[in-house]
């Protein structure tokens, strides 16, 4: 099942991923009555199952949450495969390269855009979660939760199967990080900026690291200051 809905959509979007060009972008802001919005326009360059660039802004996909690249998944039979990268893979099928809209709703702790994007007027975070790709992200949106319900009842994509949910598998990942060596200052990367937390902080042993958004341990404050991080409030 998962083979046929990923070449579907391979086919329908794989004249779209070799247009060539450099990415462009229009940023506009409205108001409604919702209040001002913002609004991202331009071609899609896929990061992961729900990350995009549009253009040259990071945007997340507003109410979803995908399994991570590195995320394995069961099938029905039993077997395990890479779900992270199927997902990606199928994303990028069907959005490299094409113009998506997105209607900016915040920023998140990592500076990305959150928003809702379309492409062709169809919602993108909506077919991930119809296609069982995606979770309904019920922290932030229940927007997706009815279409979650749908693939779960029905075995569609991931739910064909088993999955480790992926907030919980950031989780368990981050737990389990140790830092390497002496080196166990935690250089965070969050809304406020590039901020650093000594062993015995208070906000120390709540604090993840995730060196693939660009997060680090470091040995000495000095080398954490000369890197570019400040002290967290509070107590260094």
């Amino acid at each position: 099942m998962l083979k046929l809905v990923f070449i579907a959509a391979m086919g329908a979007a794989l004249a779209a991923v070799f247009l060539g060009g450099t990415p462009s972008l229009s940023i506009s802001s409205g108001t409604s009555s919702a209040g001002t919005t913002q609004e991202l326009s331009g071609r899609v360059r896929v990061v992961d199952g729900d990350t995009i660039a549009v253009g040259q802004e990071n945007v997340r996909l507003l109410g979803i949450d995908a399994v991570e690249k590195d995320q394995t998944c069961r099938a029905a039979d039993g077997g395990s495969y890479p779900c992270g990268v199927y997902v990606t893979d199928w994303l990028r099928a069907r959005a490299e390269g094409r113009r998506a809209v997105c209607e900016v709703e915040e920023r998140d702790r990592y500076g990305r855009h959150v928003a809702l994007c379309r492409i062709d007027g169809d919602d993108i975070a909506a077919e991930l979660v119809e296609a069982g790709l995606a979770t309904a992200y019920r922290r932030y949106s229940v927007r997706y939760v009815p279409a979650e319900d749908r693939a779960r009842e029905n075995g569609i994509g991931f739910w064909a199967g088993s999955f480790e949910p992926p907030s919980s598998y950031r989780r368990s990942r981050i737990e389990g990080v140790e830092p390497p060596g002496a080196c166990k200052i935690k250089g965070n990367i969050s809304a406020n900026g590039k901020i650093y937390h000594v062993p015995g902080a208070r906000s120390y042993d709540r604090t993840g690291i995730k060196t693939e958004e660009g997060e680090r341990w470091f040995c000495t404050e000095s080398e954490a200051r000369a890197a570019g991080w400040r002290a967290a409030r509070g107590g260094s």
